[in-house]
């Protein structure tokens, strides 16, 4: 008998032994697998063949992305104009950089920066790979120099182990690239009231966002010419009639053609309610004043988008314009704790 007993408390632990050891592996590929699931309509993340998804590489680019070290003072990282609870964006005008220095322009959202064909206000970096380099060597950012953040690395162990465990090479300007776009891929945005209305679910958007929504759409409007798709951008190059004459040439710093003077890059509307203020400049405080500047047709300017014109909307038409932009909002990707730096 005791023998028997023996055998079945035996086999009884080497069954919870071997359950336990199955589900601590599953963990890793189960969270693995919840950073690059995308919500319904999203086309799949699209990780470069030469920058696949790893979770090691996450982990990696999500220490950096929130480590000062990369700033020449140790005073600012990409999280500190990247907020995680304002949709990775900042809530300033403008945001201070290395030496209290004061940014040139408003800080976007990352949000779904991973669909973005091409990277700062002017389209001039083709990779976010490369974008990395920007802020890393813009003198009101980071002021400093990725040859000599990787020195820094590896002065720390636990970057050194870090970086050949998953890159089979020492800290380096290709670990440190790689990493952070890694993370930055993820930041994948898609489950607002409006989400869930158009996946059809009707009671999801107040009656005023709907009304809005439909505005938006219209031939009256025309806003979704340009904030269009899923990520509400097309991607192109606009003027808006923000001002007659810009401190900031725009896209014509990148191509030095006069066509592109003042043209910025569309930029995406997800979470826009929480990412204030806007515009290229952060000049406009809160969404009513974006909706009443369209409202009005703009400045004139030579490279004015033809779409922008008067659009002689009611108060409540522009309310509920406002209603349907806060619709886009998704609370549970600003909450999500996997994306912030809980060290």
């Amino acid at each position: 008998m005791r023998q028997i007993i023996g055998l079945i408390s035996a086999s009884l632990l080497f069954t919870v032994l071997v359950f336990s050891c199955k589900k601590k592996q599953s963990t890793v590929p189960d969270f693995a697998m919840s950073l690059t699931k995308v919500p319904t309509g999203f086309p799949n993340i699209p990780f470069p063949d030469d920058n696949a998804f790893t979770i090691e590489k996450w982990k990696l680019g999500k220490q950096l992305f929130y480590d000062k070290m990369l700033s020449v003072d140790y005073s600012t990282s990409c999280a500190s104009c990247h907020k995680a609870d304002l949709a990775f964006s900042d809530n300033v005008q403008l945001s201070i950089g290395a030496g209290s220095l004061t940014g040139r322009r408003n800080a976007p959202s990352l949000t779904n920066v991973a669909y973005h064909p091409y990277f700062t206000r002017e389209g001039g970096v083709p990779t976010l790979e490369m974008q990395i380099l920007v802020p890393i060597q813009e003198h009101d950012e980071f002021n400093f120099n990725i040859v000599e953040i990787a020195e820094r690395m590896n002065q720390i162990p636990e970057y050194v182990e870090q970086s050949l465990k998953t890159f089979d090479r020492k800290p380096d300007a290709y670990v440190i690239t790689r990493a952070i776009a890694t993370f930055e891929r993820t930041l994948v945005s898609g489950n607002s009231e409006y989400d869930k209305y158009i996946n059809n679910n009707p009671n999801s958007m107040p009656a005023s966002a709907v009304r809005g929504m439909n505005l938006f759409y219209s031939e009256r409007t025309k806003c979704g010419n340009c904030h269009s798709g899923f990520n509400f951008s097309n991607y192109s190059f606009q003027n808006n009639g923000l001002y007659t004459t810009y401190k900031d040439i725009g896209r014509e710093r990148f191509t030095k053609e006069a066509d592109d003077n003042a043209l910025f890059k569309v930029p995406s509307l997800r979470n826009v309610a929480v990412t204030a203020p806007y515009m290229h400049d952060g000049s406009l405080t809160t969404l009513k004043d974006v909706v009443a500047h369209y409202n009005s047709g703009g400045n004139s300017h030579r490279n004015k988008s033809h779409l922008i014109k008067p659009l002689h909307l009611t108060k409540q038409e522009q309310n509920d314009i406002i209603a349907f932009l806060e619709s886009l909002t998704d609370y549970q990707f600003i909450a999500n704790q996997n994306f912030y730096n809980n060290d």
